[in-house]
């Protein structure tokens, strides 16, 4: 064989080894598509907490610590590990005014006490960010970029809001609302009500009707939408426990059995 004859056969082998790379590469951009990865979680949650000016420093502590009690406690590990793939995907924001939204835990996996107690750890390490006036349309608005760019696909997806107060800033609220159900997104809400109303506000916390019927005339929406009422911020911890239940447990047998009860026993929750 002489040089030319070796030469052309060290370069065939170089293309054909060329192509068998490109080949797997694309093989490994195909599995990773979003349609491919659509059973990666079970469920794609944003929880979105209202950190306006109306949260006092004792009640945003008391959001924070309801929360990471809340995902770790054992009655929602043991929902979210019902599930097909047994885990969710999770991130937490914090919102308030025009422009006023900060991702606090970016999209992390939950399946176990292990990464529940990193979910809380994270929560509780982070300052909060500001006191501005209540966007809950910038809330969902932002809520919907997280889900996009969410690294982990899911058959469900739901924005998860908790607040004390109406919309009093930003873009109209049932607008986006209305723009994240086309998306299919679910929007669930958490009304914390006040015994006593602000001062130069009084119908911001304790609108006509209560806060609980503005959310569910105004916020909520998508399939199997509900609201869940905190009497107040101390019983918070305890109503985010059964949210996050509600929450996980809907498109499961679990869940259908629960959108069978009567609307007055799901909403009229304390």
């Amino acid at each position: 064989m002489n040089a030319a004859t070796h030469l052309r056969q060290i370069v065939l082998r170089q293309v054909v080894l060329c192509r068998v790379v490109r080949a797997l590469f694309l093989v490994g951009v195909v599995l990773l598509t979003p349609a491919a990865r659509a059973a990666d979680v079970d469920l794609l949650l944003v929880l979105a907490a209202d950190v306006s000016r109306s949260i006092d420093a004792a009640k945003f502590q008391l959001q924070r610590d309801g929360y990471a009690a809340a995902v770790a406690d054992a009655r929602v590990l043991d929902t979210i590990r019902a599930g097909r793939n047994g885990r969710i995907g999770l991130t937490f924001i914090e919102w308030s005014g025009i422009g006023a939204q900060r991702t606090v835990v970016d999209w992390m996996t939950v399946g176990d006490a292990a990464s529940a107690k990193d979910f809380g750890d994270r929560l509780l390490e982070s300052p909060r960010p500001f006191a501005d006036r209540t966007s809950i349309s910038g809330a969902i608005e932002f809520a919907m970029v997280q889900l996009a760019r969410a690294p982990f696909g899911a058959r469900r997806q739901t924005i998860d809001i908790s607040g004390d107060g109406t919309n009093n800033s930003g873009r109209d609220v049932t607008e986006l609302r209305d723009q994240a159900v086309a998306k299919g997104i679910t929007i669930n809400g958490l009304a914390i009500l006040s015994e006593t109303p602000l001062p130069w506000n009084p119908e911001h916390t304790n609108p006509p009707g209560g806060l609980d019927h503005y959310y569910r005339a105004n916020v909520i929406g998508g399939p199997g939408a509900f609201v869940m009422v905190a009497k107040n911020f101390e019983s918070f911890g305890d109503a985010i426990i059964r949210k996050l239940i509600a929450e996980v447990a809907q498109g499961s047998e679990r869940g259908r059995e629960r959108e069978r009860e009567p609307q007055s026993r799901r909403t009229g929750a304390r």
